[in-house]
């Protein structure tokens, strides 16, 4: 049975038996990565652990989203050192990009952590059960099984870990060109004719930048006047250059009012722009727009699980929900949408879970853009310190400054980070960067540890490193020792 469907009584209204209720001390619904390590957990320490999933084993991550398309972006970035052989004095006649052996080795890669999840599940001695869960009451799931069974599973405690999906807005002839999401867009056999992104958000930049590289022309749609645009000013301009010199077409400010067509055909695509209508036709369209959390039709009402206003469940800074016993992880919770954070989310519940009281405020979050370069960046950016009106020393130092992006030819970008002006700790740091996610996480573990960022300006760095930027960053402005 679907889990969109509902029960329909047999003719003559007999009420059916219910499977038989099972116990565990713990029943996780949906199979995302913070909820992986609690079944892991909390089954390796002896507990009774099940946990539902409709499809993908590990949930999203390793299945399709942050891993598959990192996947996809490094055959891509090979793609482009092709275009760019001649800079590294190789010469090539020509080559092209075969889809369908992209595709293949990501779907090996998928096929290899599935197993490791699987083999892990039975290391633990987690159940993994496949299936279509929904709350039947209190701490109660019903789960549809895929040979028509069903099962019955309450858990002392419950976690939820539905995640979100892509939002499809309620555009005219959206839905009937059926659009790609990041799922169907990692699954293509083919390289787009002339694919056009609706959103300006990571999956849209990452992607729209890869089908780029493999060859098709790209258009990004965005409702905002700059891609990114709610961080700082150097970075949309340095994403601006890099989408224009890679022959990215941007439509900004842009409001979608009508679609026709069908992707993977011809859709054509009615934009408002400034107060003017404007078309575009391309041969795919990948809608990438913001998400929606998978809240509906789980039964969350007979659990006694509240949502919050933008549909997400309700949660405290401990993530209990509204029901006893029951908690909430990742990005259904509301929670930064990242990985990093579900697993963060997962340590917050396993230590209140044991008597302990973490709670998620104060986290420091850190972002990467997987673009090429990458954008990095923790703490403040400098829009957020004005905002805030918090004073802070600003050290910048291009790319070019970097000795190891010289020997990469990758001199494209900036470090940058924020300084307080009344000690010398770090508030922010942001990287426009080759492999800037690496860079970062030196200076956020600075951060954690509450150094002075005199310490990573006089670190002995392994030469010639990315990380060894930090040198000539922190060296261009005085500490306060120094200036007074």
């Amino acid at each position: 049975m679907n889990i969109n469907e509902s029960k329909r009584l047999p003719s003559d209204h007999a009420t059916l038996t219910p499977p038989a209720l099972e116990d565990y001390d713990l029943v996780i619904l949906g199979d995302g990565t913070g909820a992986t390590l609690a079944a892991w957990t909390f089954a390796s320490q002896g507990q009774r652990v099940a946990v539902i999933e409709r499809k993908y084993i590990g949930g999203s991550c390793p299945n399709i989203a942050c891993l598959p398309s990192k996947n996809i972006i490094q055959s891509a970035r090979v793609a482009s050192y092709f275009r760019r052989g001649a800079e590294f004095g190789s010469v090539a006649d020509g080559f092209r990009i075969h889809m369908p052996a992209v595709r293949s080795r990501k779907r090996t890669m998928v096929a290899d952590l599935n197993d490791m999840y699987l083999d892990h599940f039975k290391q633990t001695g987690a159940e993994f059960v496949l299936g279509s869960g929904r709350f039947v009451g209190p701490k109660t799931l019903e789960v549809a099984l895929a040979d028509g069974t069903t099962r019955r599973l309450r858990g002392t405690n419950v976690i939820i870990s539905t995640g979100t999906r892509a939002a499809l807005e309620p555009t005219p002839g959206l839905s009937d060109a059926q659009p790609l999401t990041h799922i169907e867009a990692l699954e293509l056999d083919e390289v787009p004719g002339h694919l056009i992104v609706i959103g300006g958000g990571y999956v849209g930049l990452e992607l729209s930048q890869v089908m780029r590289r493999f060859g098709s022309k790209v258009t990004v749609i965005d409702r905002n006047d700059r891609l990114l645009h709610l961080e700082d000013d150097d970075v949309t301009s340095g994403l601006a250059t890099l989408f224009s010199d890679e022959g990215i077409d941007t439509v900004l400010n842009a409001r979608v009012r009508r679609i026709s067509g069908r992707s993977g055909d011809s859709v054509t695509i009615v934009v408002e722009q400034d107060g003017r209508e404007k078309t575009l036709v391309g041969t795919h369209l990948l809608v990438a727009a913001g998400r929606r959390p998978n809240t509906e039709n789980i039964g969350l009402e007979l659990a006694g699980v509240e949502l919050n206003n933008r549909g997400y469940i309700k949660v405290n800074e401990r993530l209990e929900t509204t029901a006893a016993g029951v908690w909430a992880i990742g990005e259904v919770a509301g929670s930064p949408q990242f990985t990093h954070v579900s697993v963060d989310d997962f340590r917050v519940v396993r230590d209140n879970m044991t008597g302990g009281n973490h709670v998620t405020t104060g986290r420091q979050i850190p972002y990467t853009l997987f673009t090429d370069p990458e954008l990095a960046r923790i703490g403040l950016t400098e829009k957020e310190a004005s905002a805030r009106r918090i004073g802070y020393r600003l050290f910048k130092v291009p790319m070019g400054h970097v000795l190891r992006a010289q020997t990469l030819s990758e001199t494209r970008g900036f470090l940058k980070a924020l300084v307080g002006v009344d000690d010398d700790l770090i508030l922010g740091f942001t990287a426009f960067a080759v492999d800037a996610g690496e860079i970062m996480a030196s200076v956020q573990t600075a951060m954690m540890a509450g150094l002075p960022f005199t310490a990573l300006r006089d670190a002995i760095w392994a030469h010639p490193t990315l990380v060894e930027g930090l040198s000539p960053l922190f060296s261009s402005v005085p500490s306060l020792s120094t200036a007074s």
